[in-house]
């Protein structure tokens, strides 16, 4: 296990009724006046806006609101934003929804204190040093950005000193230990009752793959950071088959809601070297492609990025086979043999939840692999991951295994 320092100040208010008291929470960081940010689907149909800008409003804030936030959230909607910062004097964030919705958020907060572009985070110009208190009343469980320090933007156009346009689009992901963890989170399992099955499916495997970029790790004697992972995992997997069989059921929409959470405030990294290719490698799909859900295109690419790096190195797939997917080896059975049979079995789990296993599934039915491989490469390095570090040779024939 390697030294590390772990750090999570966000304040979680979970339970029935929780998005009442956002006002009252709000009010702790100080500040009058909210801009709420949401997307305009799940959030407006459970109630969750209209209760957080009453909540807000019996708190003494002016509230002014940012609307219509997409998946795949992009620049153009975070400047929006950053511009009405500025002319309304607002001094807090308030997101009502799920991970898009609260990493615009966190790109505002960022953005409205700094002079320059805000994509300059994101593109490492800048180092981020201070931002606007966000809070989140949390709609959909999924990418856990209400618990980290994390927030993903795609650049709709690259354009060069002169202003032309010379590539685009690009979606990256800034990383940060404190500056951008929101300092509270609202968590009522109850707002998730509306959301459609194939938005709680896409949540279940993204929290799931915000596990394996950590559990995959070649950082040796982790068997407590190890063993959360795991357990997790195994909780994810039962009570997301309860969930989808049950969509009211108000306890595993609540484990499920936990889960995400705990899926990415770092705790399952603790103490060991992080791989993240999974992710970089479904970005640049669903930056070019932006009707790909995020967890739909994680579902298709994480068993293909598996059977690619368990012919290299075996143990760690092995060990969540046995540990996870509950394989019991064969006699004269090896790692690689026992790690397809656990990759088989979580295919065939996200099958079972309505999730793709290719690029057909995914609505994409000509995709350019070798102009997705180039971008990743130009964006992320000539090597990514680091259970088994990709080339753009290898990260071509996973692409390639998707066809």
């Amino acid at each position: 296990m390697d030294n590390f320092v772990y750090y999570a100040p966000t304040k979680f208010v979970f339970g029935r009724y929780t998005e009442k008291r956002i006002g009252e929470l709000a009010k702790e960081f100080g500040g009058t006046r909210a801009l709420v940010v949401y997307g305009g689907g799940s959030a407006v149909r459970s109630g969750a806006v209209g209760r957080a800008v009453r909540s807000l409003h019996a708190a003494g804030f002016d509230t002014f609101n940012l609307e219509g936030i997409q998946p795949n959230p992009a620049d153009d909607r975070v400047r929006e934003g950053i511009e009405l910062v500025r002319m309304h004097d607002i001094d807090i964030i308030i997101a009502v929804g799920g991970g898009s919705v609260i990493d615009t958020a966190k790109a505002i907060a960022l953005g409205a204190l700094y002079d320059g572009d805000f994509w300059d985070f994101y593109c490492g110009k800048a180092t981020p040093e201070r931002a606007l208190p966000v809070g989140v009343v949390l709609t959909i469980p999924a990418a856990g950005s209400e618990g980290s320090g994390n927030s993903v933007i795609t650049l709709r156009e690259v354009r060069n000193e002169d202003g032309e346009v010379v590539s685009g689009p690009v979606k990256l992901s800034l990383r940060t230990e404190s500056v951008l963890r929101p300092k509270f989170a609202i968590m009522n399992p109850e707002l998730t009752l509306t959301l459609p099955a194939w938005q709680t499916a896409c949540g279940i495997v993204d929290m799931m793959a915000h596990i394996f970029e950590r559990y995959f790790s070649n950082t040796p004697d982790c068997e407590v950071t190890d063993r959360v992972a795991e357990g997790l995992l195994k909780a994810i997997v039962c009570e997301g088959r309860r969930v989808m069989e049950s969509p009211d059921d108000y306890q595993a929409r609540a484990n499920i809601m936990w889960a995400a959470t705990l899926a990415h405030n770092g705790i399952c990294g603790t103490g060991r070297r992080e791989d993240w290719s999974s992710h970089f490698i479904e970005h640049e799909i669903s930056a070019v492609y932006p009707d790909v859900a995020h967890g739909a295109g994680l579902a298709a690419v994480i068993p293909a990025w598996m059977e690619y790096v368990a012919a290299k190195n075996p143990g760690k797939v092995a060990q969540f086979a046995e540990r996870v997917m509950d394989v019991v080896p064969a006699p004269g059975s090896v790692p690689v043999d026992i790690a397809l049979e656990g990759i088989a079995r979580l295919r065939s789990f996200f099958l079972n939840i309505g999730m793709p296993s290719d690029f057909a599934g995914l609505g994409v039915i000509d995709p350019d692999i070798p102009a997705l491989v180039e971008a990743l490469h130009m964006h992320k390095g000539e090597s990514i991951g680091n259970y088994v570090p990709l080339t753009a040779r290898d990260t071509k024939a996973i692409y390639m295994a998707l066809m």
